[in-house]
């Protein structure tokens, strides 16, 4: 099981950094928008900062999730990322719910499985 957690946690912090270098170098070709998807990223492209913020912490985020000894820092630093991800493909783009349910659901899996690693922040 150990390795298994390995595999989908590796796998799962390459889509973050892979994403996260995207943003900054655009090398995957942008597919088609619908208009009301056109709209949400034009919407967050009117803010300087707000990609190479995203991109920053999806790299960071997705190195650290990658990594056994920082997994459970990088569930933290991914987790508002995917409850986003999540969030707009409930709202705007409900096609690829799957994909974004499933990283949801690997991030509260490796964050409910380091719980001992949280408890003291918030006791």
């Amino acid at each position: 099981m150990k390795i298994v957690k390995t595999i989908i946690c590796v796998l799962f912090g390459l889509m973050f950094i892979n994403g996260g270098l995207n943003k900054f170098f655009n090398y995957n070709p942008v597919p088609e928008l619908p208009a009301d998807q056109l709209k949400v990223m034009k919407a967050m492209m009117t803010i300087p900062w707000l990609m190479p913020l995203l991109a920053t912490m999806e790299i960071i985020g997705g190195i650290l999730f990658a990594v056994p000894k920082t997994r459970a820092l990088g569930a933290i630093v991914i987790f508002p990322i995917t409850v986003g991800i999540l969030l707009h493909h409930i709202t705007v783009a409900p096609e690829a719910i799957i994909m974004a349910a499933a990283l949801f659901l690997i991030n509260i899996w490796i964050s409910a499985d380091n719980w001992s690693k949280y408890k003291p922040m918030v006791n």
